[in-house]
């Protein structure tokens, strides 16, 4: 990520969990099975508290010049039972929905943990750190998902 500001870096990755909870709402709606789509909506509300947290910081940046405390949050139990993906209509965009949501957890990962790599301030520091640990929970969750989906033909989750 090259920008020449923390302001700008925050304002970068505050647009990019703004396009990811937008991108996750309409695959919730793309996807006709029901726990495929909790999955969707269940991402997309982790990047709007993301976004949330980052214009939080946002502002007391400008205001203070203060980090914020971020304890983070973790990501809500899956549903304990599982659903054949036989009612998904079009798994071949299922399947290329969840690769593209892999590969968009994989990049908000890195810039996050970029970040905190340039951060000396310890609360910044862990405040990206556990963002960018976050993101590859996300990462985990949907690289689950995809190899379930393809190898058996359900759709299944864990909490990792």
């Amino acid at each position: 990520m090259s920008t020449t500001t923390l302001l700008d870096a925050v304002r970068v990755v505050k647009e990019n969990e703004r396009l990811a909870a937008l991108h996750y709402a309409e695959a919730a709606q793309a996807i006709h099975n029901s726990m495929g789509q909790k999955l969707f909506i269940e991402l997309s509300e982790f990047e709007k508290y993301h976004l949330h947290q980052l214009t939080a910081l946002e502002k007391s940046l400008i205001d203070t010049g203060e980090f914020i405390s971020y304890t983070g949050k973790t990501f809500p139990l899956p549903p304990k039972f599982e659903i054949t993906a036989a009612e998904e209509h079009d798994r071949k965009s299922v399947m290329k929905i969840i690769s593209e949501a892999i590969e968009r957890e994989k990049i908000a990962e890195k810039a996050y943990a970029e970040l905190a790599g340039q951060i000396s301030n310890p609360s910044g520091h862990r405040m990206f750190m556990r963002l960018s640990e976050e993101e590859h929970n996300h990462y985990r969750i949907l690289t689950e998902a995809y190899w379930v989906l393809n190898d058996l033909g359900i759709w299944k989750w864990t909490r990792l």
